[in-house]
């Protein structure tokens, strides 16, 4: 058996009902596109999650750095549990307003954002809590973004500030918000509460969450790549969404 269909049966054996599902979003449940916003969501992708979210009475997340609002024009007209902006956000319940950290000061995010000129490959999303530079269509573009976020970040030296690297992003935020913190603040609640947190990841952003499963008593696995203290590593997205469809068809 290969680690990929591995990943997949240990997946499909879990039970729902006794389970938290979180998922990160890019390069995990969809595919990587050339731009934040070119991505696609399959109608089966949204259909499996539905139905799991069911028959987990409730206890489904997803858990990505995108904010909840770009979520849910992606998932629509799904408005799941979510984690967004790499835990700034989160919605415990189906449609419920979600609770955020307060936003970076405006000249900073306008100063960060000054590195994308109109018209070029490069792309930026203004979260308010926090900016992220895109170079994925523009690889060669990394450096100059790193050197000008770094000057940018010297003429706010009284501001408590992170810079977050991912997959072809630069993301400045605040300290001691992260992925695996939500999570851990997500488990205390129902429905997620005195469940086994399950947590599929594909990137360094998700690493803090790998990190605090152990705590919970969780099982991680992975898209793509291995990570410390992952049990199993799904190949692709589509492997994801294929091992979603099957135990979301399934009786037990």
């Amino acid at each position: 058996m290969t680690p990929n269909e591995s990943a997949v049966a240990a997946f499909t054996r879990l039970d729902p009902a006794g389970t938290a599902l979180l998922f990160d979003v890019d390069g995990t449940l969809i595919d990587l596109a050339p731009g934040p916003f070119d991505v696609h969501v399959p109608d089966e992708l949204r259909a499996s999650l539905v139905r799991l979210l069911e028959r987990g009475g409730g206890a489904l997340a997803l858990v990505s750095g995108r904010p909840i609002r770009d979520l849910d024009l992606l998932f629509t007209p799904l408005k799941l549990p979510a984690i967004g902006g790499h835990g700034a956000e989160t919605r415990l319940h189906v449609g419920e307003a979600a609770e955020r950290v307060a936003d970076l000061p405006d000249a900073l995010r306008s100063e960060l954002i000054a590195a994308i000129p109109p018209g070029s490959a490069l792309d930026y999303e203004d979260k308010g809590y926090s900016v992220a530079l895109h170079f994925r269509r523009a690889p060669y573009e990394e450096e100059r973004l790193r050197d000008h976020i770094a000057r940018v970040l010297a003429k706010y030296p009284d501001e408590a500030l992170d810079l977050l690297p991912g997959k072809a992003i630069f993301e400045i935020k605040r300290p001691g918000v992260s992925k695996g913190a939500a999570v851990r603040a997500l488990m205390q609640h129902p429905p997620f509460a005195g469940r086994t947190p399950v947590f599929i990841g594909d990137d360094v952003t998700d690493e803090s969450v790998f990190a605090v499963m152990p705590e919970l008593g969780g099982i991680n696995f992975s898209v793509s790549r291995e990570f410390p203290g992952v049990s199993h590593v799904f190949a692709a997205p589509a492997d994801v969404r294929r091992a979603l469809a099957q135990i979301a068809a399934s009786q037990r």
